[in-house]
């Protein structure tokens, strides 16, 4: 009996009465994995599919697939997301835990951007202009605002104020040395080279 409760809701994937903004979002969302694998020779047919939609219902929100594309290029640029998974992270935990998380959030949203940005890059080259308010500049910003925040517990420890050791922290990882035979550090490990420097804790 459960089977055939099961085999009764196979459109439970298609969110009825959504507004088309929400649908908006959901297409840019299900979007950005496709290019960042594809590319711009992705389909709207492609994204459709992946949607759980008819790929007209893209072109009711969108007026063509270059729109689309823009829209999916400025969302990645945008720090919402990353800001959002900041401030979620506990500040009862330690300053360390925190940082490993904030690293672990931020490196995706970084990877995630450059994903996207290498995929369309080639399109104008231009910045898309902004999303919701978040231009460049202020991306960044917001982003270091966040993980000043996140610092402020631990201010009476700190060696400069939390905006500057959140504007080292954030040029850390977006300049962390990458070379074929050698792996990324993990969070843990960025961390705790950030907090205590490159020496090991024996070198006198």
């Amino acid at each position: 009996m459960t089977a055939s409760k099961e085999n009764q809701t196979p459109t439970r994937r298609r969110a009825p009465a959504m507004s088309p903004e929400q649908r908006r979002e959901m297409i840019i969302q299900t979007a950005i994995p496709l290019i960042a694998e594809y590319g711009a020779a992705v389909t709207t047919a492609k994204i459709a599919r992946a949607a759980g939609i008819g790929e007209g219902t893209i072109f009711r929100v969108f007026a063509d697939k270059d729109e689309l594309l823009q829209a999916c290029m400025a969302e990645a640029l945008s720090p919402e997301h990353a800001v959002r998974e900041l401030d979620a992270i506990d500040l009862s935990q330690p300053l360390p835990d925190r940082l490993a998380e904030a690293a672990e959030a931020l490196q995706a949203h970084l990877s995630r951007m450059g994903a996207i940005a290498g995929s369309l890059g080639h399109r104008g080259g231009k910045h898309p202009g902004t999303v919701r308010g978040a231009g460049r500049t202020e991306s960044t910003t917001r982003i270091r605002a966040a993980l000043a925040e996140l610092l402020e517990p631990d201010k009476a420890a700190l060696r400069r104020p939390p905006e500057q050791i959140a504007a080292l922290f954030f040029g850390l990882l977006f300049t962390q040395p990458r070379t074929e035979d050698e792996p990324d550090l993990t969070p843990q490990e960025l961390v705790e080279v950030f907090l205590h420097g490159a020496l090991s804790g024996g070198a006198g």
